[in-house]
């Protein structure tokens, strides 16, 4: 996808100062644009930083904490700016990065509590955070074993808990769902909504599998190409379009069947997966309930068993899709 693709007008803003805020920042190696012309604000809560691979999200987060220098532009962190705050920064703000970085001789409770120490923590007090947060994360029992013999879930739960060691105001967590398996990616998303539920702890998580941040975010910046394409309120990009969704017990056939007599009756139709998907009805079959009942009937005079019927809501993909049309 170009990475020239318009930028759609943002809303739903946060309310109350930004936790992060950037102006124009700007990163390029050479010919390679890694960010261009970023502005953006990031507020309380859970914040989804969605993009394809390469689409600049862990360069963003490396700027934020002062370990890149930007080629343009300035942000903000907590207050601090990144030009001289670096420090300051890294002292309030926790980071998990993307890839394995734990030592494997080590133990979980070993690293939580060094981690705490670099932090500033005294050793009381770094022993009992640690054991807080591997509790919280779901190490309790696994916490004095070797890393390296860990399960990729047990590693990525040792990297969340050592980025909330030492009581981040914020958390920088890069992929925190890599590599793992769809229960464990599910436990893993719960853990950042507790984060800044329960925790009060502002989050920014990045991710390429934009269902995922539909699932756990108030907000979602979307970057495509270093480009911001959309800065918004979760609800905002999963609105109601008008369009309903239907499926029927049976098979393909059976779909097709309630798609072809709905489609006589004066629906727009056309298959998506199991479902049949139903564009918004025109005038005369607009008003509430009246297309619902018709689909009913449609279903019952057919002998199929109606599963479900339910409205059609905007997902992430549809920002990407907009995006791709426009570029």
């Amino acid at each position: 996808m170009a990475a020239t693709a318009s930028v759609t007008t943002v809303t739903g803003e946060h309310t109350g100062p930004p936790v992060i805020a950037t102006a124009g920042l700007t990163k390029h190696y050479g010919t390679v644009h890694a960010l261009t012309d970023l502005t953006v604000d990031v507020g309380a809560g859970v914040t989804g930083l969605v993009g394809a691979n390469g689409a600049g999200k862990s360069t963003l987060i490396k700027i934020l904490l002062g370990l890149l220098e930007p080629t343009a532009g300035h942000a903000t962190v907590l207050g601090h700016d990144i030009d001289h705050g670096g420090q300051e920064i890294r002292r309030v703000v926790g980071y998990m990065p993307e890839h394995d970085c734990l030592p494997p001789d080590v133990s979980a409770s070993d690293f939580v509590v060094h981690m705490a120490r670099m932090s500033g923590l005294g050793a009381s007090a770094a022993r009992e955070r640690s054991a807080d947060v591997l509790r919280h994360v779901g190490l309790d029992e696994e916490r004095y074993r070797p890393m390296g013999g860990y399960s990729t879930g047990m590693k990525q739960r040792a990297k969340l808990a050592q980025a909330l060691a030492h009581d981040p105001q914020l958390v920088f967590l890069d992929e925190p769902t890599n590599g793992l398996d769809p229960a464990a990616r599910t436990d893993m998303l719960r853990l950042v909504q507790r984060i800044g539920s329960d925790f009060g702890i502002a989050v920014l998580v990045t991710s390429h599998l934009l269902g995922e941040l539909e699932q756990v975010s108030d907000h979602v910046i979307v970057l495509d190409g270093g480009h911001l394409l959309r800065s918004s309120a979760t609800g905002d990009f999963l609105q109601r379009t008008g369009s309903l969704l239907v499926e029927v017990v049976g098979t393909e056939t059976e779909r097709d069947l309630l798609g072809e007599a709905l489609a006589r009756r004066g629906l727009t139709c056309r298959p998506r997966g199991a479902m049949v998907a139903i564009d918004p009805p025109p005038p005369e079959l607009a008003a509430e309930g009246v297309a619902h009942d018709l689909i009913r009937d449609v279903a019952a005079e057919l002998g199929l068993g109606l599963m479900r019927l339910q409205p059609d809501r905007r997902h992430l993909e549809d920002v990407f899709l907009e995006g791709g049309a426009r570029a």
